[in-house]
């Protein structure tokens, strides 16, 4: 059995005494397994069953010749080391087997420690060809993690899991509460697939009114209703040969569900106004923050549509369940938004790390982000103080209202608190970038009209905070 460490090569050549003499002589000087193929079509049995760091072969054989098993074999194994030997040497042949992907070319007959070092250089470059790719498949995978951060247990169950999972095309639910990352976990397990070439189309559920989620899902012909103009393409149709996420499923009406079962059970949908349904080949995946089985007892969401949806499940767990990976979240962060904020690079005090271990976090990582940014919006040196982040003010608030909240009604009190907030952090945001109001959106994570009807909602004037220039 060939070992983790253990080269092995294969000798193609018509002439058995040939073949017995390089066996003989290569394996106990190269430390090597020598295979021996006594034609081409055999060559190319081996190589189908067995993997191979170096190839060989004679370029003169009856049946196929050396040229057309060396084209053969970049075809299938683009990366595998061939070199060429024959007795009818010449620089015509050996620049015709370089065109075709020869590493090397070597003449009969041939001293045998000039043949030892062509060959060990060959290995050498194998070797280096395989720790590339080793190192590729390893840096993308962690570029396909990169958004989630942890190294807890409760962690690298979700990296295994989904790492698993993502070779099939088996459908998946991904489960946990909010913010906790499903959509980035959707997103992995989409890159780590092999469908990874083709679109990963986003749905946001609960965001889509049914009657425009049910066209925007499946389609529709024109005249399927009033102002249906033309023919629109749904979205299950953009995600052909790749993955649709539906984000929250669980907020889906009855009507969405049952045409969802059928697309999992037929491989197909119907356009609205088509009489005719439409192949479609897409994985789907789903995720929700409630309890199905307790929506199912209530009649909220199909038994069989939940069985079809959970064939495999990934549990995302909670902040406040793996309160070892903060720092590491916290340190990504910062790197990530300092960037994106064109801000030096922050650090955490150590007071504000402590509280950061402390805290519950009910909105998860989410939570966390939002926390991280005002920080280093208002922070006015490279550490970012408990100050900074508002964490205690807003907790203080909670257990001790304003006095001047009493008497109010609940509505008016948080439209209040509301108005506040906005006003001061949209302010100072608008503050720093002397009132630009596109600039001002892109640091929020706002659309700018987005944010233009908070500000004419609350009365906030971008003139009022211009220093210098004009938006």
């Amino acid at each position: 059995m060939k070992t983790s460490s253990e080269k092995n090569i294969l000798i193609v050549d018509d002439e058995p005494d040939m073949l017995h003499l390089l066996r003989r002589s290569l394996e106990p000087d190269l430390k090597c397994r020598v295979e021996t193929a006594s034609s081409g079509k055999a060559a190319l049995e081996l190589l189908a069953q067995k993997g191979f760091d170096l190839v060989l072969a004679d370029i003169r054989m009856p049946g196929m010749g050396g040229m057309e098993l060396l084209e053969l074999i970049k075809r299938s194994f683009p990366d595998l080391t061939v070199l060429m030997m024959t007795a009818y040497g010449s620089i015509d042949t050996a620049v015709e087997a370089m065109k075709h992907g020869a590493y090397d070319f070597i003449t009969k007959p041939f001293d045998h420690e000039a043949l030892l070092v062509r060959l060990e250089k060959a290995l050498e470059r194998s070797h280096l060809l395989k720790e590339n790719l080793r190192l590729q498949k390893e840096c993308s995978k962690e570029l396909m993690f990169q958004e989630l951060v942890g190294t807890s247990r409760a962690m690298q169950r979700v990296y295994e899991t989904v790492t698993m999972v993502a070779k099939t095309d088996i459908t998946v639910l991904i489960t946990g509460e909010s913010g906790t990352g499903k959509d980035l976990t959707a997103r992995a397990v989409h890159a780590l697939s092999p469908r990874s070439r083709n679109n990963f189309v986003a749905v946001n559920c609960p965001t889509v009114p049914e009657p425009i989620l049910e066209s925007e899902l499946f389609g529709y012909k024109k005249g399927a209703f009033t102002h249906a103009t033309q023919n629109k393409t749904g979205l299950f149709q953009e995600a052909h040969k790749g993955s649709i996420f539906l984000d929250e499923i669980g907020d889906i009406s009855p009507v969405i569900q049952t045409k969802l079962l059928r697309v999992l059970q037929e491989k197909e949908i119907k356009p609205l106004g088509d009489n005719r349904s439409v192949k479609i080949d897409v994985r789907i995946i789903a995720s929700t923050n409630q309890n199905l089985k307790e929506k199912i007892r209530k009649a909220e969401f199909r038994e069989d549509l939940f069985y079809r949806l959970n064939v495999v499940s990934v549990e995302l767990p909670a902040l406040r369940e793996r309160p070892e990976d903060i720092p590491l979240i916290a340190a990504h962060l910062l790197e990530k938004h300092c960037g994106r904020l064109g801000k030096a690079s922050k650090h955490i005090s150590p007071e504000l790390m402590n509280e950061f271990l402390k805290k519950e976090w009910k909105g998860n990582v989410r939570e966390l982000e939002n926390t991280i940014i005002r920080g280093i919006l208002f922070s006015r040196t490279d550490e970012i103080s408990l100050s900074d982040t508002g964490i205690k003010d807003s907790e203080d608030n909670l257990s001790h209202p304003p006095a001047d909240f009493q008497g109010m009604s609940y509505k008016d009190a948080k439209e209040e608190s509301l108005r506040r907030f906005n006003k001061d952090y949209i302010g100072h945001i608008l503050s720093l970038n002397d009132g630009n109001v596109t600039r001002a959106a892109q640091i929020c994570g706002l659309g700018r009209q987005v944010l233009q009807q908070i500000m004419r909602r609350y009365g906030i004037r971008s003139e009022d905070f211009r220093n210098k220039g004009e938006e």
